[in-house]
Order: structure tokens, then sequence, then C-alpha cells
């Protein structure tokens, strides 16, 4: 990578001897987009939307970028060869948010979607309490990161925005954790109780304090409301209580069999495979990568012969379309091993259910093993891109 750019550098400072302006935008893009390969390469969790023009004898620069390093790489480029440019970049992110940088999730489920408009694709999704990072607005719609970092838009009234003092203010208060599929938020302890809103699996509130068999708690809007204690625990004495071990990952994938499929989905309300895998993993203290093409760069290889002889419970199966010769592998699925006699994984498809790698077993998956690409292991592996909850609250 670093001789690919000198060449171009040296490309560069070749077009502007020639004073050839077309061959010095072509020069110019080629370095430009070998800064977006080395600081961006992935649009989904970086933004680096840059493009290098030329008007009235000056080369202008616009676009976006999350990336403060890979914008002052352009810009350390264009300076070293002393070229006269206009730059329209703007950092992410920037004036056009304000102060209020940072959000909540505010509703039990928070749609995020790939452009800021409601019809767009689903991306993923977020559970109440989730703290977000704004970078951008577009209308009622503001371009959050999630803690995955995965970038897209959402719907103002799913967020609650935060400054930095606010938004520290709430990841330092006790929380409690939703730990049943579904359940409500009641305004009273009362039988009759009105319900202030649904919660899912997974969803976080500020803990106010005890009332009877219910937990008093607050919205990031400060909204208050009430939470069965048979249906949630206090989230650090959850965290630290987790034993992330093979049988609680079975454990977690089991208890959501049945929940229907949905594309971009992670919650209880409906799960992609990915969304799947990356929930039965937060209910055992990890944030792991959001898609499946993401999830196969993270964690520990195994099972290279590909016959199913080293997997373990809990490992990632994927699958999808091996690589050919100018073709690359396109990873379109994933499941999790059980481990068992009958060589049974789990996945979400069509909705979550148990399907076997064994062709004598009445679940057989034919389609599935025969574009099955290999495994990975999260369980006891460090790795950058497995977020250990635990970790986080410096136990």
């Amino acid at each position: 990578m670093k001789l690919f750019k000198n060449l171009l550098l040296l490309f560069v400072f070749i077009c502007l001897s020639c004073n050839n302006n077309s061959l010095l935008v072509t020069g110019l893009k080629g370095v430009n987009e070998s800064i977006k390969k080395e600081y961006a390469p992935d649009k989904r969790v970086a933004i680096y939307d840059i493009e290098l023009d030329y008007y009235d004898n000056k080369i202008v620069v616009s676009g976006e970028t999350d990336s403060k390093i890979g914008y002052q790489k352009l810009l350390d480029s264009l300076k070293s060869l002393d070229i006269d440019f206009i730059n329209k970049i703007r950092i992410l992110p920037d004036t056009v948010i304000g102060n209020d940088k940072f959000a909540i999730a505010n509703n039990s489920v928070i749609n995020i979607r790939s452009e800021p408009k409601h019809s767009a694709e689903l991306g993923t999704q977020g559970l109440l309490g989730m703290p977000l990072k704004i970078l951008d607005k577009n209308g009622d719609f503001y371009r959050i990161q999630t803690p995955d970092k995965y970038i897209s838009w959402v719907d103002k009234g799913g967020i609650h925005r935060m400054n930095k003092g606010e938004f520290d203010a709430w990841n330092n208060r006790k929380k409690v954790i939703f730990t049943k599929n579904f359940g409500y938020v009641y305004a009273d302890t009362s039988e009759n109780s009105e319900i202030i809103s649904d919660i899912t699996l997974g969803g976080i509130l500020k803990f106010i304090g005890i009332s009877n068999n219910f937990f008093e708690v607050e919205y990031p809007d400060k909204r208050t409301g009430f939470i069965k204690r048979a249906e949630a625990v206090n989230y650090e004495s959850w965290l630290i209580n987790l034993v992330a071990s093979q049988e609680n990952i079975e454990k977690s994938a089991k208890s959501m069999i049945g929940f229907p499929y949905l594309w971009g989905g992670t919650s209880s309300k409906g799960m992609d495979c990915s969304g799947f895998t990356k929930m039965v993993y937060l209910m055992n203290g990890f944030v792991i990568p959001r898609d499946a093409s993401q999830q196969i760069n993270a964690g520990k290889i195994v099972d290279n012969k590909l016959d199913f002889a080293d997997l373990q419970k809990g490992d990632l199966l994927f699958f999808g379309t091996k690589a050919e010769e100018n073709k690359k592998q396109k990873v379109v699925h994933v499941g999790i091993w059980l481990g068992n006699e009958k060589m049974e994984f789990i996945h979400s498809s069509g909705n979550i259910h148990i399907s076997s790698m064994d062709e004598t077993q009445p679940n057989f998956d034919e389609m599935n093993k025969n574009r099955y690409l290999g495994s990975r292991r999260y369980l006891g592996v460090k790795d950058k891109n497995i977020i250990d909850l635990k970790a986080k609250l410096k136990l």
C-alpha cells in the first residue's frame, strides 16, 4: 500500500510538471482512493465520501468524512505537492448537529435505515437505552453510529439527543436490563396500570428505585415508569454474574426459537441471520460486528477442513459463495453451532429454528451444507472486533 501511494504521488508530480490538468486530477483521484481504502475500507463503519474536481484552474476537494486521519493524509498529500486547492470537505460531526453529538435510543426498538427516509432499507436496529454517536443531520433524520460502529440513519422520534455532559451522566447512572423476550413499562404499580410503552429483550433504562415488586425506571427523555422485578435485573449485577459459556450461548439461542425473520432486525420483534447471532452474544455480554460478512472477520478461524470435526458449541458457521479466480468470496448467512451428535446448528431463516448438517436427520439442511464456507470461534478469543462489556465496566 505504501509503495502504491508513493507511485501515485510520483505520477501526480509528473502531471504537474507537464501541466496536464486531466492527468493531474486522475492522479489525485488515485491518491484519494488509496486513502479511502486504508482508512475507510468498509462504508458501513466509516465515512469517506470525498471527490476531487478541477474548476477555474484550481483543484476542488469536497465531500464528507468522519476520519480525521484520512482527511489530514489527503491534505498533506496535496500540500506536499504545492497544489493550489479549495477545501470544501466536512469533518463529521460538524456544526450542523450543534452541541448534542450523542443520543440514547428512546423507543423499545429503533429502526436504523440506509438512507434518511422512512422508505429506505432497514440496515439494523437499536434497543432501548443503546448509546449512540450523532454524526450528521438530514431533515428529521440523524446519521448515527452504534456501539458496533455501524453507521446509518434514524428518525428523530426514536432517539433522545444529549450533549457530552448529559451523555456521560446517563452512562454513569445505575441501570436495569430487561431479560424477558417481551414486556411493558407501566405508569404505576397498580393492577390496572396504563402502559407507557413496550420493552423487549436487552432494553436498558435508568434505575430510580424499588417499589413493591417493581423497578422504578427513567427513560432518556425523563419519562418515568415501572418494570416488573421478575422481568428485569440490575444491569451491573447481570453483567458481573454473566458466564459466557458454551451452554449459556446455546440457552440464549434456543430461547429465541420461533422469532420471525426480519431483514435488518436485531431485536425480539424480528431478526435476520446476523442480527440473531449478534443478539445471542449481546445477552452473553459481548458486542460483535453487525453483518455476517463482518462477523466472519472476527474471532479465531476453526474447521479449516470444512468437515465440522473441530467445531465447538457456540462457534459461528458462515455460508455463501466460495471465491473463484476472478470473484471474491461472498458471505450471505450465519448460524450458531450446537455441538451435539446430530450436527445441529441454530439460525434465522424464515424464523429462528434448528437445522442439521447430518443428511440422516429429518432437519437436514442440504442447501446450507452445500454453501458452507467455514467457521469462527468467539468464546475465549480476544479480538478488537469483539467488545467485552465486562471490560468496559473495568471490573
